[in-house]
């Protein structure tokens, strides 16, 4: 797909980021593209599960770049997913890995309810600790997933299979 190469090629590869052996694909010089960018947002909206959608949940940080100006253009909620200890009311938890690490993930409780379809958006789908995760606390709150939607994918890692149970989508695979 033309769209997805003009992107790719957007995307630069810096060696050795956060820790050496990671290969981080940087998305800064796309985000900074308003055009490319406007394309991978025009990307996501068109996904089966955005019209499903009644909430968009982004993980933190960069699921917030894509997330919130999705939520906007759907005319639905956005929900922040938050590293532990950065949200101000009572929330539920979630502890993960990560490639190269771990971390806890948390949303607050009253964020979502038993009506709500969510979509959850993120920059990269990795090994899949994060966005399980992030499904993991939409269902605490009572809400369900009805997809999962990343930018990039690094396919290799089968992030994918650790979200069975909803659609995912990666408009970017490595």
């Amino acid at each position: 797909m033309v769209v997805q190469d003009e992107l790719r090629a957007l995307i630069r590869d810096i060696p050795d980021f956060p820790a050496p052996g990671i290969l981080f694909r940087d998305i800064t010089p796309l985000l900074n593209d308003a055009r490319a960018f406007n394309q991978a947002l025009d990307w996501f909206a068109s996904l089966p599960a955005a019209g499903a959608a009644t909430a968009i949940v982004g993980v933190e940080s960069r699921g917030f770049i894509f997330g919130a100006p999705l939520a906007v253009r759907l005319n639905v909620g956005f929900v922040p997913v938050r590293k532990a200890g950065k949200l101000p009311h009572a929330a539920h938890a979630q502890e993960y890995a990560l490639e190269y690490g771990a971390n806890t993930l948390e949303i607050h409780q009253d964020a979502l309810t038993s009506s709500d379809a969510v979509l959850v958006v993120d920059d990269l789908l990795a090994t899949g600790g994060t966005a399980q995760a992030a499904a993991r606390l939409v269902r605490m709150t009572g809400a369900e997933m009805c997809g999962a939607a990343f930018l990039v994918e690094l396919g290799g890692l089968k992030g994918r299979a650790l979200l069975p149970d909803c659609s995912v989508d990666a408009l970017i695979r490595y």
